[in-house]
């Protein structure tokens, strides 16, 4: 019996935002940038000749900057990351077998079975090249059995490079490292192993798993596998077609566009909880109006990646718009969010105004503690007071 072994490949934008600002503009090409807001604002992220001096992500600008007062600063262009972005899952999605977008910038593909028609390693290595033939962007990339070797692999190859872990040298290519190179390890956790004499992975792996457990809690067993190089093959091919929806159906038929247009903001809103709460950002927008009739229509558009109520509301009015017609009694409405990926920390402070995201967690946490009818927007439609067909309905249903 023939045993397809599995190949992960992992693929990485280099300092992506970074990247695409160069594009932009040439000039800056070989010079420590640092995207973020100015004097008071924070890192959004940097370029490898600006990490030198030791400026990172999250970092105060005002303490960047005396790191690196030669630093050229600039704003983030978030349409443009999102443009990218989606010009790069195209290619890899003309190409490639099966994948996974697990970010902006990140993608994972399964090339398990190619091996033997075309070889992996090859595969993988011309499509890095070809990422970056198309689109200008320097791409890092790493081949092996598991993902999170392969993501580890792709680290190892920065900038702009390609490494791959041939199957039986797992240990080999991780023994020797760091136990920060694990994915997940944060300073808390490195410092809390290395009080205990573990320093590298070599460590972990030589620590009794039972130790491990005591040491580190339920993720003890998980350091154990990793260090012995196992991990997980599988890639999440629905990435795109997850989504998270709320709609209403009204107790009476509806043609008043200031009600309908509040509606759409409650949902709108009550669905950027949900994306905020799982740590996503949506790509895709939806709007879905039911009429009495029972005929329903839905529109949807792509948005840049966001996770921000006040942009996500003004696309589902703007989609509601485009699509109602006039007049039309309404018996349900539905937002819908789709094509998500994760909130990275780069994304969520690459979002056009930081302290707003906050403002909207602080709001989220509020909700959290004494329920979410106690903080409500204002809601100024502009729309006209159109009369309901029915009685005003003292409740509605939503699904």
């Amino acid at each position: 019996m023939n045993v397809v072994l599995p190949y992960i490949a992992h693929f990485d934008l280099d300092s992506f935002f970074v990247s695409v600002e160069i594009l932009n503009n040439p000039s800056l090409k070989g010079k420590p940038v640092i995207i973020g807001g100015y004097e008071r604002g924070v890192v959004s992220t940097c370029s490898y000749e600006a990490r030198k001096f030791g400026v990172h992500s999250a970092m105060p600008m005002k303490k960047a900057l005396q790191l690196c007062p030669q630093a050229i600063v600039t704003h983030a262009s978030s349409k443009q990351y999102s443009q990218y972005s989606r010009w790069v899952t195209d290619i890899i999605a003309a190409k490639a077998p099966l994948f996974e977008k697990a970010s902006i910038d990140e993608f994972y593909v399964d090339l398990s079975g190619m091996e033997k028609y075309f070889g992996a390693s090859k595969f993988a290595q011309e499509l890095r090249i070809h990422i970056t033939k198309e689109t200008g962007l320097p791409i890092s990339g790493g081949l092996s059995s598991a993902r999170f070797i392969s993501k580890m692999a792709t680290n190892e190859a920065k900038p702009n490079g390609f490494l791959e872990i041939l199957h039986g040298k797992e240990t080999a290519f991780l023994w020797p490292l760091g136990i920060e190179k694990i994915n997940g390890v944060g300073k808390q956790t490195e410092q809390h192993l290395k009080t205990y004499g573990i320093y590298t992975i070599e460590d972990i792996a030589k620590t009794p798993v039972e130790h491990l457990e005591r040491i580190a809690g339920k993720w003890g067993e998980a350091l154990w596998h990793k260090a012995h190089g196992r991990g997980s093959a599988e890639i999440t091919t629905d990435w795109e077609q997850k989504s998270m929806s709320h709609e209403n159906t009204f107790d009476s038929d509806y043609a008043d566009l200031d009600f309908l247009h509040k509606e759409l903001v409650r949902l709108t809103e009550k669905t950027c909880y949900g994306l905020r709460e799982d740590e996503k950002m949506t790509g895709c927008v939806t709007v879905k109006i039911r009429y009495s009739d029972f005929e329903t229509t839905s529109r949807q558009e792509s948005v840049d990646y966001t996770a921000l109520d006040d942009v996500l509301i003004a696309k589902v009015k703007d989609l509601f718009t485009k699509s109602y017609q006039k007049g039309r009694p309404v018996r349900l409405l539905g937002v819908r969010f789709s094509h998500m990926i994760p909130i990275t920390m780069q994304m969520s402070l690459f979002e056009n105004n930081i302290e707003k995201l906050n403002l909207y967690k602080a709001v989220d946490d509020i909700k959290d503690r004494f329920g979410s009818k106690l903080v409500t927007k204002a809601v100024n439609t502009g729309a006209n007071k159109d009369k309901p067909t029915g009685s005003q309905p003292k409740k509605t249903h939503p699904d």
